[in-house]
C-alpha cells in the first residue's frame, strides 16, 4: 500500500490500521481465519470479477489465511 500511495499516512481508525490519503484510503485487520481488507464499496463493485474467489460484503474483502495473499489485487484496488 505504501508503494502505490507513498504519501498516505498510517492511523488507527475504527480500532484497526488504516492508510489515510485525503480521507480514509483503506483499512485492514488480522483475524483468526482471514485478513479483512476494507477499501470501501466502490472497489468491491469495480473489481467484482477479480474478487469472486474471496468472501466479500458491502465494503469488506476477506482473504483467507490458508491461501496466498493477492498482493497484486490489493495494489490494483488501492490505486483505484
Amino acid at each position: 500500500i505504501k508503494k502505490v500511495a507513498p504519501k498516505a499516512t498510517e492511523a488507527i481508525k475504527y480500532g484497526i490500521p488504516t492508510f489515510v490519503l485525503y480521507g480514509n484510503l483503506v483499512h485492514f485487520g488480522g483475524y483468526s481465519t482471514h485478513i479483512g481488507f476494507y477499501p470501501g464499496t466502490a472497489p468491491i463493485k469495480d473489481f467484482a470479477k477479480l474478487l469472486e474467489p474471496y468472501e466479500v460484503s458491502k465494503g469488506t474483502i476477506r482473504f483467507p489465511l490458508d491461501k496466498p495473499i493477492p498482493y497484486n489485487l490489493i495494489i490494483k484496488i488501492t490505486k483505484s
